[in-house]
C-alpha cells in the first residue's frame, strides 16, 4: 500500500482517484504519520440498459403532426 504525502496527494488527486479505481488503496501521511487512507467506495455504477423503457411510454400520433402556423411562428422568433 503506497504512502503519500498530503502535499503530493493535493498535486496528484486525480492520478490517486484513478489509481484507486484501479483497485489499489493509498495511504495520506503527515510528514511519516499515517492520518487518512484513500479507498473505493465499492459500487460500480450501474449500466443503461437498452429498452428499458419499452411499453411504458407512448407517443400519440398528433406529436407527428405539423404545428399550427401561429405555433411554428412563434417558434422560430
Amino acid at each position: 500500500m503506497p504512502h503519500v504525502t498530503i502535499h503530493a496527494a493535493k498535486s496528484t488527486l486525480s492520478r490517486l482517484i484513478a489509481r484507486v479505481l484501479a483497485g489499489e488503496e493509498v495511504v495520506i501521511a503527515r510528514g511519516s504519520q499515517p492520518v487518512a487512507k484513500l479507498v473505493p467506495l465499492g459500487y460500480a455504477p450501474s449500466r443503461r440498459k437498452f429498452g428499458a423503457l419499452r411499453g411504458k411510454l407512448s407517443v400519440p400520433p398528433s406529436f407527428f403532426k405539423p404545428l399550427p402556423p401561429d405555433e411554428l411562428a412563434s417558434w422560430e422568433e
